[in-house]
């Protein structure tokens, strides 16, 4: 591997992480991962896994990876919802240049119910914002 081994290694988990320290100090220079920890996104919790005490520099480097691992999951959640106008436009386009009516007759009443669902709560979301500011 080109380049130095970051310290820790954090394997995504739904909602969290486990969290190992990485060690290459070792006679066969093997990557060794010891987990030292569960992480959970939801509520901020960090559970020493086992009977390890974590020291500062581990919980300030696991801190650190949330946080960073929040704006990611942040900036995706929001480059979906983009992705999703987009796929909104190219089924419309769809819809009116390619649809066979058995294709349409197959996701009309899906897709109606699926955007009367969206109409209502960015409606809702909006009168609430209006109301309030």
């Amino acid at each position: 591997m080109a380049g130095e081994l970051p310290k820790y290694y954090f394997r995504v988990r739904e909602n969290g992480a486990f969290a190992f320290r990485l060690d290459t100090e070792n006679r066969q220079r093997r990557i060794e991962m010891d987990q030292i920890a569960v992480l959970n996104m939801r509520n901020g919790e960090i559970k020493p896994h086992g009977n390890r005490t974590l020291s500062d520099h581990d919980i300030t480097a696991i801190k650190d990876w949330m946080e960073e691992r929040a704006r990611t999951l942040a900036h995706r959640d929001i480059d979906d919802i983009h992705r999703a106008v987009d796929y909104l436009n190219l089924t419309t386009h769809w819809v009116q240049s390619k649809a066979t009516d058995a294709q349409i007759d197959a996701v009309t009443d899906n897709l109606l119910l699926a955007m009367h669902d969206l109409r209502n709560a960015l409606v809702r979301r909006r009168s609430d914002q209006l109301t309030q500011g």
